[in-house]
């Protein structure tokens, strides 16, 4: 089944280019445009996509904005947030509110149709060239109100905080599963589980909570 994509961004020309950049990928359907987030949000509702490719910054009704709505209009779909360099806070918000990743705009098309199908798959998607100032940003926000009291080895089971670290440093489910000696679908289970707990939408925001917590700290591994 092809996988359901909304192009949300204020210029044309970007949308037309994302447009044509998908529509050379058999597994991608472009099935509508919006030119703000309020549009974003009806669009949403109407074509009821798999996946949101979102601008952070629009008229009317910006990305953070218009991804918690669009969130709340359509349960389980994926939101992949399109950034410029100068923009990070924007996006850590953007995370925050639920967002699945975010690309730069200068990305390769190949690379955002990847992106596209790996956040439809559940996984996450972060610029590397931006990563470290995302890990700043979450250092210097206030503390996430997604745990309340508990810290997080009292909220997570022993093999569900070695999976959070995992994940909080970069490794992809088939990573975590060799290095912990266990299978793909069990690291599958342990992550849906940890983001139950912690109330969490998606992997990236996982990664943003090790960080605000201490869990992990830049330069571990």
């Amino acid at each position: 089944m092809s996988i359901r994509v909304l192009l949300v961004d204020d210029q044309a020309i970007v949308r037309s280019g994302l447009k044509l950049a998908l529509s050379d990928v058999a597994e991608i359907t472009v099935v509508g445009e919006a030119a703000d987030g309020r549009e974003a949000i009806v669009q949403a509702e109407l074509t009821r996509p798999d996946v949101v490719v979102m601008d952070v910054r629009m008229p009317r009704v910006d990305g953070i904005s218009a991804t918690e709505g669009v969130l709340a209009a359509v349960p389980g779909v994926k939101v992949l947030m399109l950034s410029t360099f100068g923009e990070d806070e924007y996006v850590f918000g953007a995370l925050r509110a639920g967002a699945s990743g975010y690309l730069l705009k200068d990305a390769e098309p190949r690379d955002i149709a990847a992106a596209v199908l790996a956040v439809d798959a559940g996984e996450s998607v972060v610029a590397p060239a931006v990563t470290r100032s995302l890990i700043e940003a979450a250092l210097a926000a206030p503390a996430s109100p997604t745990v309340q009291g508990p810290r997080l080895d009292e909220v997570l089971s022993p093999r569900e905080l070695e999976v959070l670290k995992l994940i909080a440093t970069g490794r992809s489910n088939q990573q975590i599963a060799r290095e912990l000696y266990l299978s793909e679908p069990t690291v599958k289970t342990h992550v849906s589980a940890l983001l139950g707990k912690l109330g969490l939408r998606s992997r990236v925001q996982a990664v943003v909570l090790a960080y605000e917590t201490g869990l992990v700290t830049p330069g571990r591994t």
